[in-house]
């Protein structure tokens, strides 16, 4: 055979490959919709990297004008025209201000008040990921020259978010007080100002560093170490759990219809729910051992600490279920093994990015976190770490736990119908 003809059939070859993927509309969807598809989920999902819609409660307990001009900048309501005007480069600074405030508008939601603000403030209760408290006298101390600390909780489950807030509320702080010199400086009678323009520039240096500091008093709720080990082994589980279980019910049925036995069971007295019944049986004892040995290499080996094992296990059984029915929805709606590991695949890559299991969803633009909410291990890692972080009990997970046994049962309806059109 010469170049030319083998090359003719190469390319006869190549064709009809072409002519295979084209009529194959599950493929041609997999490649002609699902990339550009994701590229814009992924792209929205993180094209913002700033920390954001941190739900805050915030109480003035002092209620003095300096609290209450601290209150209205840190809400990015006042632009400090103090500072802008004693400093060498106004515009500059006004743009720099003006960036920070949008930023304090971006990060913080606030919220009502709730609790006392001394005593022990509970935030996963009251729906907040932070709490600020002004204290009482905290304007009057700052006039005696002994500046009381601020109070600030922060939920410090996520290791990223509560550094990030600890961060921007000292930054803000720090600029405010700033500006509060600045304004005392403008405000001093003149004799004093000519005799500072006296003392040379490195003794009003260090006049200036001399100043105490006005900062908070930081409480980390939750993981006071931010662990970022404590945070990520649910994602972990749940991932590895969600990979190894719909991988492997994926190719019962395609393997069976391959190989011509799925049309010998379909002719059984055997009803459609009871062989999806029987398919999944094998493999939730099989995940519960893997779950159940993950879970403890996380204990011994990491140090994790594990809490209410009870409900843990109930958290893991519903998940299981419904990541099994995911499966085996996927190998009921496949044709071949092929199709049902490239479906499962395109599947499990926006679940890895999306479903909180690496990073809060709360994070996440409001679109995809809707979005979010269609996975398992959305609700798992969720419910997971309520229960193991925060000590939540049944009634907090309950929304997370309904729509785990929802998804069992209408992803096992859906593969029971559709083993109805498996010769199809």
């Amino acid at each position: 055979m010469n170049l030319f003809d083998s090359l003719k059939a190469i390319l006869t070859i190549a064709y009809k490959e072409f002519v295979h993927v084209w009529r194959d509309r599950r493929v041609l969807l997999l490649i002609l919709v699902l990339p550009p598809f994701f590229t814009l989920v992924f792209g929205h999902a993180f094209e913002g990297s700033n920390v954001r819609d941190v739900s805050t409660m915030f109480l003035d307990a002092d209620n003095s004008p300096e609290s209450q001009k601290f209150a209205e900048f840190l809400h990015g309501k006042n632009v400090l025209d103090a500072l802008v005007e004693g400093s060498d480069n106004p515009d500059k600074v006004r743009k720099d201000i003006s960036d920070l405030l949008q930023n304090l508008k971006d990060t913080f939601i606030w919220k009502k008040w709730v609790g006392d603000a001394k005593g022990t403030i509970d935030l996963v209760q009251n729906g907040a990921d932070a709490a600020i408290v002004i204290p009482e006298g905290w304007g009057k101390s700052l006039q005696d020259g002994t500046p009381i600390n601020m109070r600030a909780v922060l939920d410090g489950s996520d290791t990223n978010t509560a550094p990030a807030v600890q961060a921007l509320l000292q930054q803000a702080l720090g600029i405010f007080q700033l500006n509060e010199r600045y304004e005392l400086i403008k405000n001093l009678p003149e004799q004093v100002v000519d005799l500072g323009e006296q003392l040379s520039p490195q003794t009003q240096h260090e006049f200036s560093s001399s100043l105490t500091p006005w900062e908070f008093d930081t409480q980390i709720l939750y993981n006071p170490k931010l662990l970022f080990v404590d945070y990520v082994v649910p994602g972990m589980v749940g991932l590895i759990l969600q990979l190894v279980t719909v991988t492997l019910i994926a190719s019962t049925i395609t393997r069976e219809r391959e190989v011509g036995t799925l049309s010998q069971l379909l002719v059984t007295p055997l009803r459609q729910s009871e062989i999806v019944v029987g398919k999944v049986l094998p493999y939730l004892f099989i995940s519960m051992f893997l779950i159940a040995g993950t879970i403890a290499i996380g204990h011994i080996h990491f140090g994790i600490k594990i809490h209410q094992p009870l409900l843990l296990s109930l958290v893991c059984f519903l998940f299981l279920l419904c990541s099994l029915g995911l499966g085996l929805l996927i190998s009921a709606f496949s044709k071949t093994q092929t199709q049902a590991i490239q479906f499962s695949v395109f599947l499990l890559l926006p679940i890895m990015l999306l479903s909180g299991a690496f990073a809060p969803l709360s994070q996440l633009p409001g679109s995809i976190r809707i979005f979010s909410e269609l996975f398992p291990l959305t609700h798992f890692c969720r419910a997971f770490r309520s229960v193991n972080m925060y000590r939540a009990d049944f009634g907090f997970i309950a929304a997370d736990l309904i729509a785990l046994a929802v998804g069992a049962v209408i992803t096992c309806i859906g593969a029971a119908y559709l083993l109805r059109t498996a010769d199809d």
